[in-house]
């Protein structure tokens, strides 16, 4: 049986079946095996790490724990309060006219932060310029039907992932802006400094960057000069806000001072840099990586909620799921009639009601006619009884979401 235990009652000849501690980046760490020495827990409470999953069945068991199933019963009733109030951006131009423009700015957002990076990688004269103009773009697509860059954000290519990320997170932070109420100015920083934020990573060895596996512990702290670099660089950058700076700064500051690169604690860390690490921890392990399979959205959100207070703003946290949804554009979903469809558009009165597009009958357990469902329209019957992972399906979401 997996169960979640307390850093404080883990104990040598435990088994480790999950780190739980996915919000660090390139973590170093095994994540499962038996637990040989008390040096290893030591290491591990040093992490950060507050909880974490045995296997009862391979190792010594406890009773202070709470079975896996049960963390999740709890998490998912976070996640329903949560979710209880309207997503963010009501839609103002069609989710198929927008999808057009979405793709432009989606494919012009790769090639400007690639060129960027490449250019300060050379020396090269920096100019900001299209940097800012593109935040713009990504910010009035957003406004417009913020449900295009979303389904966009969920095709991606794990070997893309730098870029991909990148343009991502930007997009993840245009939607959270928008939906706190951000002035424009202060979301048009945050934007370009989400763009911007692991431009650092141009100073890092390629050998550690495109490493295709987990990092050695001395690989790491390599890494983690990434956050310092991007600072630095984009402190020096004439025409890049004050803002923009923190932004990509803080990315990876986390609230019990665990994070890099100047472990930053509580209210030491901006609103800024606080929304943008949520941000930057969901898209990271609901990505596909070389070493990572990445998390389903709602098994993201899950995950968010799990790690509050701890590593992550609670009230933010909440906010952000507010803000994309319960059901996150790209999630796949069980309905009442036995189909499974992929959530396309989010729904601004009814965060129960998305937009989905069915593909697959399990009851028959064969593919159906794609057809595009509003759940909310008036005579639909049917309902989502809960969100499930395609992989059990055998299912590739990206092929339905454009």
């Amino acid at each position: 049986m997996i169960k979640r235990v307390p850093i404080s009652a883990l104990k040598v000849g435990m088994y480790i079946a999950d780190l739980n501690n996915d919000w660090i980046p390139h973590n170093a760490q095994r994540k499962r095996g038996v637990i040989k020495k008390d040096e290893t827990i030591e290491k591990i409470r040093r992490m950060g790490v507050q909880f974490v999953y045995i296997d009862a069945s391979k190792g010594i068991d406890t009773q202070d724990a709470e079975t896996a199933a049960e963390v999740d019963r709890r998490n998912e009733s976070a996640l329903q309060r949560a979710g209880e109030k309207a997503p963010g951006l009501r839609p103002h131009v069609p989710l198929a006219e927008e999808i057009v423009i979405a793709q432009r700015i989606h494919s012009q957002a790769q090639g400007l932060v690639g060129d960027f990076m490449t250019n300060v990688k050379m020396g090269t004269a920096i100019d900001i310029a299209p940097i800012h103009g593109l935040a713009q773009e990504l910010q009035h697509s957003v406004f417009r039907n913020a449900n295009a860059l979303s389904c966009l954000g969920r095709i991606r290519e794990k070997d893309n992932y730098l870029l991909e990320h990148s343009v991502n997170l930007s997009v993840l932070m245009s939607l959270f802006g928008n939906h706190r109420g951000l002035s424009a100015d202060v979301l048009h920083q945050t934007i370009v400094g989400a763009l911007l934020h692991d431009l650092g990573k141009i100073l890092t060895p390629d050998e550690i960057l495109h490493k295709p596996g987990r990092l050695s512990p001395e690989e790491f702290e390599v890494m983690k000069l990434h956050a310092r670099h991007s600072r630095d660089i984009l402190a020096t950058t004439e025409g890049i806000g004050e803002l923009a700076v923190i932004t990509a700064a803080q990315h990876h500051e986390r609230l019990d001072g665990t994070g890099y690169p100047e472990g930053l604690k509580g209210e030491e860390i901006s609103e800024y840099g606080r929304m943008v690490a949520i941000t930057d921890v969901y898209d990271a392990i609901t990505a596909d990586r070389v070493y990572h399979k990445g998390m389903t959205p709602t098994q993201g959100l899950k995950k968010l909620l799990e790690w509050s207070g701890d590593h992550l703003d609670p009230l933010l946290v909440r906010q952000f799921i507010r803000c994309i949804g319960l059901y996150p554009v790209g999630s796949m979903v069980l309905l009442e009639s036995g189909r499974l469809g992929v959530v396309v558009e989010t729904n601004e009165a009814d965060q129960r009601l998305p937009t989905v597009r069915v593909m697959y009958h399990t009851k028959f357990r064969m593919p159906i006619t794609v057809e595009t469902i509003e759940l909310a329209k008036p005579g639909t019957q049917d309902r989502i009884l809960r969100a499930v992972d395609p992989d059990e399906y055998r299912i590739d979401v990206r092929k339905f979401l454009v």
